[in-house]
């Protein structure tokens, strides 16, 4: 602080003694024995020397008409050039960009090893999940190999894996099974194995006319879903709204996740089982489905689950060790793959199917088969459901593509992302797919194991091609079980985040009740009314936030110009005569009574101030005689009631003040009107720009009394000192040590 600011409070301790006499200001003083050693540095002559104002000029706007703002955009919309053209189209396609600059000696070795063992890992889980979508093995196939195609051309990240994820095939697999019952079909049909399809080309067979038809039906549903989603996301990137995705905090993804992960396992317990049972929907579906299966747990087939246990017991500890020894293993052990076959080998000579009646996948095709347009009657039944996975889809997925490009140094187009997303959704919905998105596990492996461009999800798209043209009809034998039992492992990461629940609540307590909310109601109502709950919830804690925030008042820090609340810290200097008050939040319609009562609390209630020298004033007028001693009391009554305050000026820090809506113009406009009236002025310090505009467009002061706002709170201060002695008002010039 510089010597002429620091004379400008200097006070003597004679005149500090005499300050401190008054009670009605309720200005904190600090101890008597810190006073008397601290203003010793403070002391210098009276004289107030006038402290500079900072005065800023506004840049003047140019007047644009609307009209003429409107064809400038449109003419430089349509205007067309072959460099525009070309820069569309590598947009568009950012593999034109990457690919022709690959370097083949530095990337190649990385991008084969991570494709191959990505690609290991989807057939298993692509199978699996296509259980829990309510489709046959072979689409799972289709779906991740397509996906990986359409990624690698459209998007930018270099490391996300995109593919089939076990959340959105259970938000799928619950359209399907609510179509399926609304269509007639019974979901707990198991049909005979026998003659499902006869080759890659076709999967109609006429001695199993009924199970086509459901299958078929199953996938049609599934397709126009996903169809519907891809629009969606498509259509959020072209109108650029992506900012619906900030609506999904973290701990609002991580309870929904682990909700949603809930009742996955609850779908999958019955393949565990052996147990045929039709999948619960609606509210409440969680309990419904476990009521289910306690009813019939005597029809337990034993073959499916013994087979889960060893499976269970071969791949929780091994996935344990994978990711115990993730830094000395070049690759993650394939350990699914290898239960997958082992299980197959055993169910195919051990005869499983024949001789314990085990659930089995049957056949899966080769090849594909011909494209199909989605069912466009369906769209009105699925256009609502078709929303919630097009919003999870793409939160996850652009998400995903930030985190890692972020940790890896390079950028990524969130528009672009959702481009992607959405084609990788719209185009394999007519070669019988269902919805994708990215999925952090197979994400993290593939990074993990080399990953440095996308041209690992080609070589992840070729292994899922040879086994969907040859390798794919030897998992005939292969159990259910055994899938249910991969889908159920693979939630470990997920059901993982109770243990990181007691350092959320160390951080954030608001976050950790979004977290339990959006999980409890994703699990035990539904999966898209625990979304909607969650966001709702997580919407209302904000609200909340701002209803009741918190307020201090301010003192100064020693030898500088920067103030902090005398509650938080020791030692703060205060001004006598002087209130800093500071409100975080923004000021509208929710809590501006808020702010009213807190600042009067804090400060001074000034229609008390009022009742009372009216209270005093009628007093006077009606006693004509009066006692000795009540003449005293009456006397000291009408003093207190009408001297000057020793409070003159309260300094609103609106540093922390985001926005003003009327309502909270209004008020300001309210509290210096009910102040000034008692003779305290009201100044406002460091108002952003927005709220300087909404003050100036609400008229909260006339065009010479723009001086009562101010850059900074210690330029107020400064002002209300000078401004005092300007009046010749008796103001204390000193600072005083704050106790608190």
């Amino acid at each position: 602080m510089s010597s002429e600011s620091k004379e400008q409070y200097d006070l003597s301790p004679k005149d500090s003694a005499e300050g401190n006499d008054s009670t009605l200001s309720g200005i904190p003083v600090g101890p008597q024995k810190e006073s008397s050693t601290d203003f010793k540095k403070f002391e210098t002559s009276d004289q107030c020397r006038p402290h500079p104002r900072i005065h800023m000029e506004l840049r003047e706007k140019s007047d644009t008409n609307f009209k003429q703002f409107v064809i400038k955009k449109l003419q430089k919309s349509c205007q067309c050039s072959s460099t525009k053209v070309k820069n569309t189209v590598f947009d568009f396609l950012p593999v034109l960009r990457w690919l022709p600059k690959y370097d083949l000696k530095k990337n190649i070795l990385g991008d084969l090893m991570s494709g191959l063992i990505v690609g290991i890992l989807l057939v298993p889980q692509s199978i699996a999940y296509s259980l829990l979508a309510g489709q046959e093995p072979i689409y799972g196939l289709y779906t991740s190999f397509f996906a990986s195609i359409i990624y690698f051309l459209l998007g930018t990240s270099r490391h996300i894996s995109v593919g089939i994820f076990g959340i959105l095939c259970l938000m799928i697999g619950e359209v399907v099974d609510r179509e399926l019952h609304k269509a007639g079909y019974d979901p707990a049909y198991v049909p005979p194995s026998s003659g499902m399809v006869s080759n890659g080309s076709t999967l109609l067979n006429q001695t199993s006319h009924r199970l086509c038809d459901k299958s078929c039906y199953a996938i049609t549903v599934g397709s126009t879903v996903t169809f519907m989603a891809g629009v969606y996301q498509v259509a959020m990137g072209f109108f650029q709204v992506g900012f619906v995705s900030v609506y999904l905090s973290d701990a609002l993804l991580s309870g929904f996740v682990t909700g949603a992960s809930f009742t996955i396992l609850t779908s999958q317990a019955k393949y565990l089982l052996g147990l045929s049972l039709p999948r619960s929907n609606g509210v409440g579906s969680l309990i419904t489905t476990w009521i289910h299966i306690f009813r019939n747990i005597h029809k337990t087939n034993l073959c499916d689950l013994i087979t889960s246990l060893l499976c269970l017991l071969v791949l929780l500890p091994t996935k344990e060790l994978n990711e115990h020894f993730k830094s000395k293993l070049k690759a993650p052990i394939p350990t699914e793959l290898i239960v997958i076959v082992a299980a197959t080998l055993a169910s195919h000579f051990g005869k499983l199917h024949e001789n314990y009646n085990s659930s089995i996948a049957e056949h899966i095709p080769t090849g594909f088969m011909p494209p199909k347009a989605p069912d466009w009657n369906l769209i009105p039944s699925v256009a609502v459901d078709a929303i919630a996975i097009s919003i999870i889809g793409f939160a996850i997925t652009v998400s995903l593509s930030e985190m890692f490009a972020k940790k890896h140094g390079y950028t990524v187009r969130a528009n672009q992302e959702m481009y992607a997303i959405g084609f990788c959704n719209i185009i394999p919905s007519f070669f019988h797919c269902f919805t994708t998105s990215a999925a952090l596990a197979k994400t993290l492996v593939k990074e993990s194991t080399g990953c440095q461009t996308q041209l690992s999800g080609v070589v992840t798209a070729l292994v899922l091609l040879l086994v969907l043209l040859v390798i794919a009809p030897l998992f005939y034998s292969l159990q259910k079980s055994v899938l249910g039992v991969i889908t159920i492992v693979n939630l470990r990461g997920a059901l993982r985040k109770f243990r990181d629940l007691p350092k959320m609540w160390k951080v954030s307590r608001m976050d950790t009740v979004i977290w339990f909310v959006t999980m409890l109601s994703s699990a035990l109502l539904s999966t898209e009314i625990g979304l909607l709950v969650g966001v709702c919830f997580s919407m209302f804690c904000v609200i909340l936030r701002t209803q009741k925030p918190k307020v201090s008042l301010l003192g100064l820090v020693e030898e500088s110009e920067i103030f902090e609340c005398v509650s938080a810290y020791k030692n703060l200097q205060t001004k006598p005569g002087i209130k800093i008050f500071r409100f975080i939040a923004p000021l509208y319609y929710i809590n501006k009574e808020c702010f009213k009562s807190a600042l009067y609390k804090k400060t001074l209630n000034p229609v008390l101030v009022k009742v009372a020298r009216k209270k005093a004033a009628k007093r006077k007028t009606k006693e004509e005689t009066v006692t000795f001693s009540s003449g005293i009391q009456d006397e000291v009554s009408v003093q207190l009631s009408h001297d000057p305050l020793e409070l003159h000026t309260i300094v609103i820090d609106c540093s922390a003040i985001q926005f003003l809506d009327t309502a909270g113009i209004n008020t300001l406009k309210e509290v210096r009107r009910d102040y000034e009236a008692i003779g305290i002025q009201v100044l406002l310090a460091q108002c952003n720009p927005s709220v300087r505009n909404s003050l100036a467009r609400g008229e909260y002061c006339k065009k010479e009394e723009e001086n009562l706002l101010f850059y900074s709170v210690y330029e107020a201060m400064a002002f209300a000192v000078e401004s005092q002695n300007q009046k010749g008002v008796c103001v204390l010039n000193g600072l005083s040590l704050s106790s608190d």
